[in-house]
């Protein structure tokens, strides 16, 4: 069987985080005396690491004098005391990676989120045991869209990106999967549909449970 690496992002395609995401945001919110954001509102802002998430919350509630990166810190810290309290993995996400793993895949985290906070999350939810490479937002100099956290994802798992998927809700997911020459497989459940635009990515899943015939389409893997 031929082996194959998959890179998966984690906000809104392995969990659904945003119930958590967004209480921190709440509890950095009423400590600068503003009002709380909705989750979908949240949700919306996702996808491109913890400084955008916080920057454009506090934009949303018009907060003009905090120090942005002080924010981002305060924010880490609430995010981090409680990163599992309501966050879940989708369904069919712990089933579909035992049946890939003992299949022989090569499994990685690529995510935009910091990467302890990204540990916290997959040790939480019995997840991490799926994962030998974990790369987060600040793991590297660059992050998605940059192709440079998928290849050297791939280069620790020794796979070629021809033989390799990226599976991600955002736009910076395709872009990066495109950049390091894998495939990108997009996640239609997830937050990101309205950052695709006019990209095309490999396949799409409406369910994490689609992803094994998505991996057959693609690379006749069963």
């Amino acid at each position: 069987m031929k082996r194959i690496a998959l890179l998966f992002d984690l906000d809104g395609t392995l969990v659904d985080s945003v119930p958590d995401l967004a209480a921190a945001a709440n509890r950095l919110l009423a400590e600068l005396g503003r009002d709380p954001l909705g989750e979908a509102e949240v949700a919306a802002m996702v996808g491109d690491g913890v400084a955008k998430l916080v920057e454009r919350a506090l934009a949303a509630r018009q907060v003009e004098d905090a120090a942005t990166a002080t924010c981002v810190a305060r924010f880490v810290t609430l995010y981090e005391a409680n990163a599992t309290a309501r966050t879940r993995p989708y369904p069919g996400v712990p089933q579909v990676l035992t049946e890939l793993a003992a299949a022989g895949a090569a499994l990685a985290v690529c995510t935009n989120k910091p990467e302890q906070a990204t540990r916290a999350v997959l040790d939480g939810l019995g997840l991490a045991r799926f994962f030998p490479v974990v790369l987060g937002g600040d793991s590297l100099a660059a992050r998605k869209p940059d192709p440079a956290p998928l290849i050297a994802a791939l280069d620790r798992l020794d796979v070629a990106p021809a033989a390799a998927a990226m599976v991600g809700d955002h736009r910076n997911d395709v872009l990066a999967a495109q950049g390091a020459g894998a495939a990108a497989i997009f996640a239609r459940y997830g937050y990101g549909l309205a950052t695709l635009g006019a990209l095309e990515p490999a396949a799409m899943i409406d369910t994490f449970a689609e992803l094994p015939r998505a991996l057959h389409g693609l690379f006749g893997w069963d």
